[in-house]
């Protein structure tokens, strides 16, 4: 549990009804369940840098990881993939385009585009609520709006990110580490419809791409099925019914949150995980009312080009950065 005092109360009625139940609460007690040998996969679906360190203790423990944390690979994707691999875990991608991705490439993917005949990886955005907006418009919407995603049933804060193309952005990056992908590799085509959930594109001029109805149960039994299939209880797609499928080119002026990203991720060193902290502070501001929605990239490009953005080496010196990021761009914000 993450609440002290609600664990603590928990506890005594358990105790008063006899029940031998353990309550742990803390990170420290998830970093522990991530690490159980009784575990044979962990979820690892805490939103935000916050579940960085239970899922670097399921890598470094060697355990079948179901990636839904894209910060993890943002904040410390170098860190995070030498832990894999030295831990000689398993790392399936739950975010509906890296699974898409993942199914796309040929068997046995060794993290090699090249040698494995790759030309592009092609993730597809559904363009968020604010997809038709014009730039005066979008310095007018709310949180509510932000939240009311036109496709996926989501929590707040990846609403936000996924309204402003910041989610295509932390996905760009998750995607250069679980692939070995450098940037100029990975395109982003907005696809209104979210049933093409992302493609690859191969030097023979092929395009492989995965479909299938906006519905996280697909990527999920996936992943924990590998290299079987289950039934995920999600309706078969219906060729004859579907709307037209079209694409259009993201739009950074509008949606700059994605070409920082991509800047972030040529940059390299710390420069994700400031990114990412940046936009985490930006999106709870906007959510609290005490900045508007383009105040978003506005405070993620000012954290950019505020702080040392040179790599950290250890988990330590990462979550310092983290800490520092956040504090002093919470001081910046009007109370």
């Amino acid at each position: 549990m993450v609440d002290e005092q609600a664990a603590s109360a928990l506890r005594l009625r358990l105790n008063e009804a006899g029940l031998p139940v353990e309550v742990l609460t803390g990170a420290h007690a998830l970093k522990m369940v991530a690490t159980l040998p009784e575990a044979d996969m962990v979820m690892a679906a805490i939103v935000g840098a916050a579940g960085l360190p239970s899922a670097l203790a399921a890598a470094r423990a060697g355990k079948r990881i179901l990636l839904a944390n894209k910060e993890s690979l943002v904040v410390a994707g170098q860190l995070f993939m030498s832990a894999v691999r030295e831990g000689g875990a398993a790392l399936l991608p739950v975010d509906s385009e890296h699974n898409a991705i993942f199914q796309s490439l040929p068997d046995g993917y060794l993290g090699s585009l090249e040698q494995a005949g790759v030309r592009k990886i092609i993730l597809t955005a559904s363009g968020g609520p604010f997809r038709q907006l014009s730039s005066a418009e979008l310095h007018c919407v709310t949180p509510a709006q932000a939240c009311k995603h036109p496709n996926w049933v989501m929590g707040q804060k990846i609403s936000v990110d996924s309204a402003s193309l910041m989610n295509k952005g932390l996905e760009v990056i998750e995607a250069h580490w679980l692939f070995n992908a450098p940037a100029d590799n990975i395109d982003v085509v907005v696809h209104p419809q979210s049933v093409i959930h992302s493609m690859v594109q191969y030097r023979d001029g092929s395009v492989v791409a995965q479909l299938g109805s906006p519905d996280m149960r697909t990527p999920i039994a996936y992943a924990m099925a590998w290299p079987e299939r289950i039934d995920a209880g999600v309706a078969s797609l219906d060729f004859f019914t579907l709307s037209n499928l079209t694409f259009e080119q993201p739009d950074l002026e509008r949606f700059p949150c994605l070409k920082l990203a991509f800047e972030a991720l040529r940059s390299g060193g710390d420069a994700p995980a400031v990114l990412n902290a940046a936009n985490e502070v930006a999106v709870a501001a906007f959510l609290d009312g005490k900045i508007g929605f383009m105040g978003i990239p506005e405070l993620v490009e000012q954290a950019l080009g505020r702080f040392d953005l040179s790599a950290s080496t250890t988990l330590d010196a990462l979550l310092e950065k983290d800490r520092e990021v956040r504090s002093s761009l919470e001081a910046l914000l009007p109370l």
